[in-house]
């Protein structure tokens, strides 16, 4: 882990013969297209009209989440087994007896596919509370008394157009399924997911540095190396901890080139085995490697990951960018319980997951399913079986429908990302880190330089740029700069969970905040909410000091991409730390919020001679501000991840 890449004028001439050795082992390999993620440039769908009625109508599969039994049960079991001192304390249940305990039972399963072949339909379970459904849009419409309509997005830029289709009307569900089902995927097949990967803004043009800095490599050029400096992982090197007998998971929504992570491995002269990594395509996979799909996202979550863990495996679940992709992405993870561990760099805001075309009311029950529901019940799950899940918080600062949303949802109001937002995922913020930043004032950038320092590790929030920008004559949106930064805030569809209900910084949504279009109100956020805060935990993710990523592109081949940033790096950083943890305690970690928590209100993470936290009392991003403790801004703080392992032996 000593060998450094530097500044790499010719690293792909240097590692253009290692990029075609190590390979995956892929579980099939997929040869459609894949299907570019939504952006703030993607033109308006139009609307085709009747599914049922398009040309060559076929057949649409979709996903029956069903509820598992005993939540309430199941949820103060997750609390218990992360309570040092209970009886149940880290005693994680194997798949075989999460299922008999609070999977549906073989009665209920068969009862909702009963009620589904009534239909037409036809159901096959796919894991303990998945059902893959199919069946004629016609026969969908009747199971669920919607009208389904087919869209066409057109080709724009460099991006293929595609079509999918939506329900125009909730869905309802028959009594037959009544209480059975907490969501259903796939009904609304459009793609929605961003993720949370982000370069430094376009003609913003930093100055080479060539003054020693905090890290090995210049700040945009860094590489888990100097991550590993930074955050003083080296000491879990030392003991001989690299991962070893863990595996990783990583939920993705687009493919990648296998090789260009054994290529950044190489470079950076980390040890591997080449059979490390295994790629398993959940509902045939995202299409092949694309730009415009986010292949770069996956490539740099494979990179960072296996980076940091050198000894551990890795699961790469790869799914179509679709709820349905996503949810059957994590069901596959946590079904099969190989990972420890599993990360995610997908995202989007909150409410698009839970009020726009999802939610279905069971009008026998009065309760209200979702998309959302059917996640976390899946991550409950998780939690039970001692998985760490881990989630980007988002590069939309305090504004995360700012980050990518599409017309006509497209405002200003504070808001967080699912799933970081979710009580049973552990949400990864971003922090910029220290030093001198110089920017060039002129096309030939030559003196005098427009100087920024940053005196120590702040909260991630492109608000610092904003005098260089005025020096344009530009202000922060025309700039580029905003809202980007660390994502942070407060949920306003999840109640603040018991990790964080005695937690100092935790705060209330705001009043005021409402999303409209054309002068219509659609939604009210509610104002004064006790919700869930994000993020718990933050790392470096700003692309000013942010790093390398290996990839090789679909339009320009193998190359070295810089200064490129977002939570989407944190994410997989602290999935490869945990790898590292847990063989440090010969356990799963489970819920990382609980010991993080437990350190932050007891003031032992910022103490004492080995304080595990660097507490972010710097910086904003755009509305929450950093603080001596927790923030909806950085969290708990960056992680010592040496004296966090210490803590940890202690509480484990």
């Amino acid at each position: 882990m000593t060998k450094q890449v530097g500044v790499l004028c010719s690293i792909i001439l240097a590692g253009m013969a290692l990029s075609a050795r190590a390979q995956a082992r892929p579980e099939a390999q997929e040869s459609h297209p894949a299907v570019p993620y939504p952006t703030k440039a993607t033109p308006q769908a139009i609307d085709r009209g009747r599914l049922s009625a398009q040309p060559g109508v076929k057949p649409i599969s979709f996903t029956v989440a069903l509820s598992i039994r005993n939540r309430s049960e199941a949820e103060s079991l997750v609390h218990d087994m992360h309570t040092p001192g209970n009886p149940h304390y880290h005693q994680f249940l194997s798949s075989e007896q999460f299922s008999a305990r609070f999977a549906p039972t073989p009665a209920e399963v068969a009862r909702v596919i009963a009620a589904l072949a009534k239909h037409g339909l036809t159901a096959t379970r796919t894991t303990a509370t998945t059902l893959a459904v199919s069946g004629m849009p016609a026969d969908v419409e009747n199971a669920f008394g919607v009208n389904l309509h087919s869209y066409e997005v057109a080709a724009h830029g460099g991006s293929s157009g595609y079509t999918y289709h939506a329900p125009l009307n909730s869905i309802s569900i028959s009594s037959e399924m009544a209480g059975l089902i907490s969501g259903i995927a796939g009904l609304d097949s459009r793609p929605s997911f961003h993720p949370m990967k982000v370069a430094a803004p376009q003609g913003i043009v930093r100055k080479q540095q060539t003054a020693p800095s905090a890290t090995v490599n210049p700040p945009g050029f860094l590489t888990v190396s100097d991550f590993v400096s930074q955050y003083d992982v080296q000491p879990l090197y030392n003991q001989g901890l690299t991962g070893k007998g863990r595996t990783m998971g990583i939920v993705t929504l687009a493919s990648f080139t296998p090789s260009d992570a054994f290529l950044y491995w190489s470079l950076l002269g980390i040890n591997v085995n080449p059979n490390r990594l295994q790629v398993i395509n959940v509902d045939g996979g995202p299409g092949a490697p694309s730009d415009d799909s986010g292949s770069d996202e996956t490539t740099l979550d494979v990179e960072q990951s296996g980076g940091i863990a050198p000894g551990a495996n890795i699961i790469v679940y790869a799914a179509p960018n679709s709820g349905q992709g996503f949810l059957d992405g994590f069901a596959a993870a946590i079904e099969s319980n190989s990972a420890q561990s599993v990360s995610v760099s997908w995202g989007g805001w909150e409410w698009f997951y839970n009020l726009d075309n999802d939610p279905v009311t069971d009008p026998f029950t009065g309760k209200t399913v979702s998309f959302q529901q059917a996640a976390t019940e899946l991550f409950i799950r998780a939690a039970l079986q001692g998985q760490t899940l881990f989630a980007a918080s988002g590069d939309g600062g305090a504004y995360d429908v700012n980050r990518g949303c599409l017309p006509p949802y497209c405002t200003l109001a504070l808001s967080v990302d699912f799933p970081s937002s979710d009580p049973f995922m552990t949400s990864a913020g971003g922090t910029t880190l220290p030093g001198l930043q110089e920017y060039c004032e002129n096309s030939a950038c030559t003196p005098p330089f427009f100087d920024i320092n940053i005196p120590r590790e702040r909260v991630w929030g492109w608000d610092y740029l904003t005098g260089l920008c005025a020096l344009f004559g530009a202000d922060p949106i025309s700039c580029g700069i905003f809202p980007g930064g660390g994502g942070g805030g407060v949920s306003v569809f999840f109640p603040r969970p018991l990790y964080q209900l005695f937690q100092s910084g935790v705060q209330n949504s705001q009043p005021g905040q409402s999303l409209s279009f054309e002068g219509t109100l659609l939604f009210n956020l509610p104002a004064h909410y006790p919700g869930r805060n994000t993020p718990d935990v933050s790392f470096n993710a700003d692309p000013e000091t942010g790093y390398i990523i290996i990839y090789t592109s679909d339009h320009v081949g193998l190359e070295e991409l810089t200064f490129i940033g977002g939570t989407s790096f944190v994410a997989p950083q602290l999935n490869g730390v945990t790898a590292l943890l847990g063989q440090s305690v010969h356990s799963r970690i489970g819920m990382i919020n609980y010991p993080l928590y437990t350190l932050s209100v007891t003031g032992l993470g910022y103490h004492g001679p080995h304080p595990a936290f660097n507490a972010i009392i710097d910086g904003d991003n755009w509305f929450y501000q950093g603080r001596n403790g927790y923030s909806p801004a950085a969290g708990v703080g960056t992680l010592d991840v040496a004296n966090f392992a210490k803590a940890l032996q202690v509480i484990f």
